[in-house]
């Protein structure tokens, strides 16, 4: 068992978002524009931001670790001069937060200058990790994008797994052989790959922009009016830099773009469509767009649907702020109760859902929400929110609740219990910290304190979302999460391997 395997263990306590990326070609001010962009996905990632810049013949970069507002500023943008950028703003999926696993990964090899980031995980990563390291590579980081560089690295002219080391940057052994071009190298690297990513590269002349054979994680293709292209991982990028959507990347298609322009090659074979279902419940801001649908009105729906599957005796609805918002609005409008603002939400303070420990959250959700008393007292509150993970939150909402003085609360999830881990790029961990895995709905209900509790189903959700009735024949979502059906294998990857002392981690 090589060193990698000898130091693992299976752990993680939290569950975390998935990143958030954008890159530029083609505009003079390509850094600020990625600069502008991060804030637009600030929502996706709060550990640390980078952006890398190229002018044509140098790539410069910056990260840190913090919000982009704390990583960046004009002044430090200014030093970052170019027509093409790729940004990064990062919550990790598993391991430690740290400026080594800050992205984008920027090294050097044989073909020049690479810089890559990743939205997402490999499910197939410590595999092709230990086979990397029994064939010399060394390893700096511990996400799975600095896997990526080093297969982009060893490629041979879309020869998979062949070839001699090319990383030299950090400290990997250069031998004899030809590298490939990167246009050449990133194909046969992600056709090693299994799991779900969105993945801006750039070397100094050339932006790359790929997306998982089930398009699990989310890329967006848009131009400036003035001339240039983009991707992000939200349409919300887009018009927070001007910028006009195009198309979604597809699944498994690759988009080069240099002064010969945009191409497009089918680099692995297309899987079923599998957008992660949490991006519209949770994950994605109200204003961004996937598949042609706007996520705010994807939620209101979700809410209707809720409405009508389990209808409430209330005097007022409300939602938890933000992501519920739109459901709650849905719910109220459909059952005919009025809709209320039931807290005030310190905006100062991150989302609960991917702050690092339990004990965090719990400080989280005490000091961000406040209760309007003079609305809730001695009503009978229906409680819209997207999911339960742990019950944590959950249960602290309903104490805040009745502290303000509701006589009940009946909470209403517009997602199905969240049962089972995800592998492709939200981080939960076991199964047996995930309530709904080990609880029935009544359990639950009593666990949080709850009058009564009901989840939308799978079959609803899906049918809201895509307008399919006949699921899961037309299955066209991950809901992994909910059912246990996993599009990927994931059985050698159960339980979200790390490392010991804060070494372990993917994207």
């Amino acid at each position: 068992m090589s060193g990698f395997d000898a130091r693992l263990r299976l752990g993680g306590d939290s569950i975390r978002e998935a990143c958030g990326i954008y890159g530029v070609w083609g505009h003079p001010d390509a850094a600020r524009l990625t600069y502008y962009g991060l804030f637009a996905l600030q929502h996706r990632g709060q550990e640390s931001a980078g952006i890398v810049a190229s002018d044509g013949e140098r790539i410069v970069f910056h990260k840190g670790m913090g919000l982009v507002s704390e990583v960046f500023d004009d002044e430090r943008v200014a030093t970052l001069p170019g027509s093409i950028a790729i940004g990064h703003v990062r919550y990790s999926t598993s391991g430690s937060s740290h400026l080594d696993n800050a992205q984008p990964i920027v090294v050097r090899y044989r073909g020049g200058w690479l810089a890559l980031a990743h939205n997402g995980n490999l499910v197939n990563a410590l595999a092709l990790r230990v086979r990397l390291e029994d064939d010399g590579s060394i390893f700096q980081t511990t996400v799975d994008t600095e896997v990526i560089a080093h297969l982009i690295a060893r490629s041979r002219h879309g020869a998979e797994g062949q070839g001699a080391a090319c990383v030299a940057g950090w400290g990997s052994a250069i031998a004899s052989g030809h590298c490939a071009t990167l246009e050449e190298a990133l194909p046969a690297a992600l056709n090693e790959t299994r799991g779900g990513y969105a993945l801006v590269v750039m070397n100094e002349t050339t932006l790359l922009a790929a997306r998982d054979p089930n398009g699990f994680r989310p890329l967006s293709l848009g131009r400036f009016p003035e001339g240039g292209w983009v991707v992000a991982s939200e349409t919300c990028a887009f018009d927070a830099t001007g910028a006009e959507f195009v198309r979604d990347v597809r699944p498994g298609e690759i988009l080069a773009i240099d002064r010969d322009g945009l191409r497009s090659v089918q680099a692995t074979l297309a899987g079923k469509p599998s957008l992660c279902a949490f991006e519209y419940i949770y994950l994605a801001r109200p204003d961004s767009n996937f598949e042609g649908r706007n996520v705010h009105a994807v939620r209101k729906d979700l809410g209707r649907r809720l409405a009508l599957d389990h209808p409430v005796e209330a005097d007022v609805v409300t939602g938890v702020p933000d992501s519920s918002l739109s459901a709650a609005s849905g719910y109220a409008e459909r059952a005919g109760i009025p809709y209320e603002m039931g807290f005030v939400k310190n905006r100062y303070i991150g989302r609960t859902f991917i702050q690092p420990s339990t004990s965090a959250r719990a400080f989280g959700v005490q000091v961000k929400l406040n209760p309007l008393r003079k609305v809730l007292e001695g009503k009978r509150v229906g409680l819209i929110d997207d999911s339960i993970v742990r019950g944590t939150t959950s249960r602290r909402i309903v104490s805040l609740l009745r502290q303000a003085g509701a006589t009940e609360v009946h909470l209403r999830i517009a997602s199905p219990p969240y049962s089972h881990p995800c592998y492709y790029g939200i981080d939960t961990s076991f199964e047996s910290e995930l309530i709904a895995a080990t609880r029935s709905v009544e359990e639950i209900r009593e666990a949080v304190g709850a009058d009564s509790l009901a989840y939308l189903s799978s079959e609803a959700l899906h049918e809201t979302i895509t307008g399919l009735p006949d699921w899961p024949v037309a299955e066209r979502l991950c809901l992994a999460c909910f059912t246990g059906k996993y599009e990927v294998p994931v059985d050698g990857v159960r339980g979200k391997f790390e490392l010991e002392e804060g070494k372990g981690g993917r994207a």
